[in-house]
């Protein structure tokens, strides 16, 4: 059967959905002249759309949905009679989904109801053995689909300048570094008192400011710890959608962050990143994780508090003398 409508379903957070466009790309490029759809989490819609290969972005919110929803959304997809499915976030509900669209090739991990897959792989991603990128990479690669081109890239064309405006007066010609300190998991924060160590002093180096990132609901901390010191910082927590985070990160210098989606971003639009780990986890480490391509570094301990903040301002210091 030829393959000329395919869906492909990520629709967790956006960290997670950058590091699968190599495999987006290899079924895009796999089947020449087929049409590229993708579920995506709503928020994540803005990344999605920014994604050459893609053709078309569906939305599908990553959170439990009413059995009504789910047909709704099935027989929406049967009619647009996709030939493949690939999903690449194991969800019972995206396994029953394909089932009900009539896809007739449905590829998937071998979790979470796999039986109503038609092809399934093992789910190996917990021993951490390789990186999230070549995870997602073997899955497509079941799917008949291969690239040459590896890279994480968005299209980001928007300017960073009138966000920056909103935070007040950027500085001709400043050196800007991002500091991202937040994470969605304990176990991996490095302490924010480090964090705010490391800003004040990269703040003091000649033209440099300190740009700080992250959501909404970091908002409220961030204050206690990027405060205006001396003209140095600027805040842009909780004020930046996704695309503007992405041009915010383009034209800064240097991102340094713990294990978080930023440093994916930052990644994707070119901007070195420093990230910091810890080993104690083995899936939860830079092999898996850590930032995909040239350019970047880690700095990783197997505790997160056994890495002094002069140790990441050497790091830090030494990239952006390259």
């Amino acid at each position: 059967m030829a393959i000329k409508n395919i869906l492909a379903a990520r629709n967790d957070r956006f960290g997670e959905f950058l590091l699968n466009i190599p495999a987006f790309r290899a079924l895009k490029e796999s089947y020449p002249g087929s049409r590229l759809s993708l579920a995506v989490n709503p928020y994540v819609r803005e990344l999605a759309e920014a994604v050459d290969c893609i053709d078309e972005v569906l939305i599908w919110g990553n959170h439990k949905h009413r059995f009504r929803d789910i047909l709704e959304f099935s027989r929406r997809l049967k009619a647009a009679r996709f030939d493949l499915c690939v999903i690449f976030n194991p969800s019972k509900e995206f396994n029953l989904i394909s089932f009900l669209a009539g896809v007739p090739s449905r590829i998937g991990y071998d979790r979470k109801w796999a039986v109503l897959l038609t092809q399934k792989i093992p789910d190996r991603k917990y021993l951490g053995l390789r990186h999230e990128v070549e995870y997602n990479l073997e899955l497509a690669a079941s799917a008949g689909a291969s690239t040459n081109n590896r890279s994480i890239s968005l299209n980001i064309s928007g300017d960073a300048l009138s966000v920056f405006a909103q935070a007040g007066d950027l500085r001709g010609g400043s050196t800007l570094i991002a500091i991202h300190p937040w994470t969605s998991d304990v176990l991996k924060q490095w302490p924010l008192e480090n964090f705010r160590s490391l800003a004040a002093r990269l703040s003091l180096l000649p033209n440099v400011r300190i740009v700080a990132i992250g959501g909404k609901e970091e908002l409220a901390k961030s204050a206690g710890i990027f405060n205006n010191e001396a003209g140095g910082f600027i805040n842009l927590t909780g004020k930046t959608s996704l695309k503007e985070l992405a041009s915010v990160l383009k034209r800064c210098s240097l991102l340094i962050s713990g294990d978080s989606g930023p440093v994916h971003l930052a990644a994707a639009v070119g901007t070195p990143a420093l990230a910091i780990f810890g080993t104690g986890i083995v899936a939860k480490g830079a092999r898996r994780w850590g930032p995909w391509g040239a350019g970047h570094a880690v700095v990783e301990k197997p505790s997160l508090r056994e890495i002094g903040v002069e140790e990441v301002y050497s790091k830090a210091e030494e990239m952006l003398k390259k």
